[in-house]
């Protein structure tokens, strides 16, 4: 639990999209049975679940978490509601952002103005939007804090982004990407990496051309990687995929922590470091996607140069020790070391693919061991004892 005596507190919020599949073939359930939703909703929780753009799909949203390893709870309550009312109906539950064999072109949007809306303005470009993310809501401070906080944030998204990812398949093609889901987000307007922004009246002045020029109706259509939350006094993450295993995306939420915990203090005396160029960022975003844990940054040092994800993750756990203490959750944080040493779900996805092909499967049928692998590690992951 979080001290709370603690000058710089951090509340945290976790949203997942998850797939509904079909057991028997393993593919995305288009038109899945209502009663889930309908179990889900009616299910007396402080969380809450409720549909995504597509039908095949699911979001959950945990309630404001005061430690990182309430998260931890929240979640697995989260994914054991959806996973009991999913079995109830016939369906399974995958968490993963994408799923490696569907077809995009099966796939149904969800009934609903907004959906509605959301095609009709932006076409094939949302019919092949069947991916899901992890996006994580922190509090802390006032306006003008938090958006100094996420700007400062920015220079790290691409690290954040790269222990998560979990989409190497897309419409049963080996894409190349440990996380193709960007690429498919990147198709949309609003999306992709903010420039740097130093105050609520900087935001504020920019939504208003937004709303002037009739682009937007509200924040909510901002679709960065990172955004204030139009509903929520929180900074949104939104770059990462979903995590197949909870303590992967635990670790991912214990690092957002205390880099904000690290960059309020930072800000408190005036030592916020120099912003890099979007550009720059951008360019290690791509190499994140590419290549998640495996990647080489651009090192932010006077040095220059290129600096292993690992390496950067072993620099970070000294820097940011005092917070992770203060927040409880150093365990959660060292743990981006063993999935940095280890791999993210898009590595194992990959490992079992390929050796299932030299081991003589078809492409189709190694496909289908890594459904089985997902579906497997998503429900175990909701029965585990917390560590």
């Amino acid at each position: 639990m979080t001290d709370s005596s603690d000058r710089f507190p951090v509340t945290l919020g976790v949203e997942e999209e998850l797939f509904l599949v079909d057991p028997r073939s393993g593919d995305l359930l288009t038109d899945p049975d209502v009663g889930i939703f309908e179990a889900c909703g009616n299910t007396c929780t402080p969380h809450k679940v409720v549909r995504e753009l597509c039908r095949c799909q699911i979001e959950t949203n945990t309630r404001v978490c005061n430690s990182v390893a309430e998260v931890r709870t929240a979640l697995r309550d989260t994914r054991k509601i959806v996973i009991d009312a999913a079995e109830r109906h016939g369906a399974l539950v995958m968490a993963s952002s994408t799923h490696p064999f569907a077809a995009w072109e099966m796939q149904k949007v969800s009934p609903g103005e907004r959906y509605q809306r959301f095609l009709a303005n932006f076409q094939d470009n949302v019919r092949q939007f069947v991916i899901s993310g992890m996006h994580v809501h922190a509090g802390f401070g006032d306006p003008d804090t938090r958006i100094l906080v996420m700007t400062g944030l920015r220079r790290y998204l691409p690290l954040l982004h790269a222990l998560s990812t979990s989409s190497p398949f897309s419409g049963s093609r080996e894409t190349g990407f440990k996380s193709y889901r960007l690429s498919l987000v990147g198709a949309l307007p609003r999306t992709g990496m903010p420039n740097p922004l130093y105050s609520r009246a900087d935001y504020d002045r920019m939504m208003a051309e937004y709303r002037r020029l009739n682009f937007i109706r509200d924040g909510s259509e901002l679709w960065w990687d990172i955004r204030p939350s139009h509903a929520f006094p929180t900074i949104e993450l939104r770059i990462c995929d979903v995590c197949t295993r909870i303590e992967d995306g635990v670790s991912v939420v214990a690092l957002y922590a205390c880099l904000i915990r690290w960059l309020m203090r930072q800000a408190q005396v005036g030592k916020l470091p120099a912003e890099p160029f979007t550009e720059l960022i951008e360019e290690d975003r791509w190499i994140a996607q590419r290549y998640g844990v495996s990647a080489v940054f651009g090192r932010r040092s006077r040095e220059g140069g290129r600096m292993k994800c690992l390496h950067i993750l072993e620099e970070l756990q000294e820097q940011l020790a005092d917070d992770a203490r203060a927040l409880d959750c150093e365990t959660e944080l060292r743990h981006t070391l063993t999935v940095a040493r280890e791999g993210t779900c898009a590595d194992r996805q990959l490992d079992l693919y390929r050796h299932r092909r030299q081991e003589g499967d078809s492409h189709r049928a190694a496909l289908g061991r890594v459904v089985d692998l997902l579906l497997t590690q998503t429900r175990e992951d909701v029965t585990e004892s917390a560590p």
